[in-house]
């Protein structure tokens, strides 16, 4: 005997993505086959305990506002709404099955989705990439806004009075700090000036300003939802703090086409308002296929990682090992660039997890050393704002054909 529960997530699969059906299933598959009597009580019990984080997509009615839907939709399932999202016309929510059945029967909605985890995926960087020549024509970045969405931002000196903005989605605080290190390093990859280091440790655009908007916690992880707030906070500050670039040196596993993507769905919202965005290819090669979201989408500028042997000659150069590859799940080639990403000494969080776990990474008391696909974006990210000091007037389209045409093939 199945439960009649696993027949109406049948009969909701489009409404469902793969991750959230198969969760979905689980809340009842145990006790298929449990005596009549038992499985009333036990259905009740786990429609009352257990809950998952969703993400809820609804069909705006005509004429009516987002946060309208959202508040009847809701109210009709009885959830509250933890987030949100209208940048994607959706909210977050925490359910129980029960719950969950009744925003599936509710024609307003879309689809549902799972809540799913987002994690984090300079010496001889900076001259790899060629940035000195162009610092030498005086430019540096200077009024550029690049928003770092991470861990936060550990108020470094090298960042002195460049910390132009900062918004906590985590713990809700005012000042930047990290508390992970993960931001303060990707912060450094782009902006930092070198002060501390008589100018050795210097990010590819040394005179930018960051916004450092805190997605992810103190282990380096949040939120699908989380990130895409970050997202659209980003898009309505753009003009009030000069926001041209976003880094995302952070991912998802991509499991289907960037057309049914939520976070792909959002980044293209901020590349359409006029927002460069720089993703990490992610860190799960060198096999096939592995490109994370948000990296997935064709619009955005998805940048692996090379190995640079810290060496400035480029023959040397070879696409890291950890890099992730293409094709992506609609069969696209990515990343589409490269740049160094391994062993980058960028900016310390004192007293951050990723201090306390990598101590023999220290460089001095200020820098730290890390690599990854994570490194390897924000340095792009800078020569982005390179490009649009030197040009404001580029739209997002016009920076990566320009960045696409003038990168150096590899050597085989």
């Amino acid at each position: 005997m199945i439960f009649q529960e696993i027949d109406w997530i049948d009969s909701n699969i489009n409404k469902l993505n793969d991750d959230l059906r198969e969760l979905a299933l689980e809340w009842y598959r145990p006790f298929r086959f449990v005596p009549g009597i038992l499985q009333k009580y036990l259905k009740a019990a786990r429609q009352r305990v257990r809950k998952v984080s969703i993400i809820v997509q609804v069909e705006p009615s005509a004429g009516a506002e987002c946060q309208s839907c959202f508040y009847t939709a809701s109210k009709n399932a009885g959830c509250k709404i933890r987030r949100e999202l209208s940048l994607i016309d959706s909210f977050a929510a925490k359910v129980n099955a029960k719950t969950l059945e009744k925003l599936l029967n509710d024609e307003s909605i879309k689809k549902v989705w799972l809540d799913a985890t987002v994690k984090t995926c300079l010496d001889i960087a900076a001259p790899a990439v060629k940035a000195p020549p162009v610092w030498a024509g005086k430019i540096t970045g200077k009024g550029v806004g690049v928003a770092v969405l991470d861990t936060g931002i550990y108020p470094h000196p090298d960042l002195s009075g460049r910390i132009t903005g900062f918004k906590d989605f985590v713990g809700n605080k005012t000042e930047p700090y990290d508390d992970h290190g993960h931001g303060t390093h990707v912060a450094g990859d782009i902006a930092s000036n070198g002060s501390k280091s008589q100018s050795k440790y210097r990010g590819t655009a040394p005179e930018a300003n960051v916004i450092g908007v805190k997605v992810l916690n103190q282990l380096g992880s949040g939120s699908l939802s989380t990130v895409i707030e970050g997202i659209q906070w980003c898009i309505d500050q753009k003009e009030t703090l000069s926001i041209r670039v976003m880094n995302l040196s952070l991912g998802t596993p991509a499991k289907q086409s960037y057309s049914e993507d939520l976070l792909c769905r959002a980044v293209e919202k901020a590349w359409q308002s006029g927002i460069v965005v720089c993703a990490a290819a992610g860190n799960e090669g060198p096999a096939a296929g592995t490109i994370s979201s948000p990296g997935i989408d064709p619009i955005v500028i998805t940048v692996g990682s090379i190995d640079d042997k810290n060496s400035l000659n480029s023959s040397q150069y070879a696409i890291a090992r950890y890099s992730s590859r293409g094709p992506t799940p609609d069969n696209l080639v990515k990343p589409d660039v490269v740049s160094t990403g391994t062993n980058i000494v960028s900016l310390r969080s004192p007293d951050s997890t990723i201090d306390k776990q990598n101590k023999n990474a220290k460089i001095g008391s200020d820098y730290t050393s890390l690599s990854g696909t994570s490194m390897a974006t924000p340095i792009c990210a800078g020569i982005v704002a390179l490009m649009l000091e030197a040009k404001p007037g580029l739209t997002p389209n016009e920076v990566k054909k320009i960045l696409k045409q003038n990168a150096n093939p590899l050597p085989n």
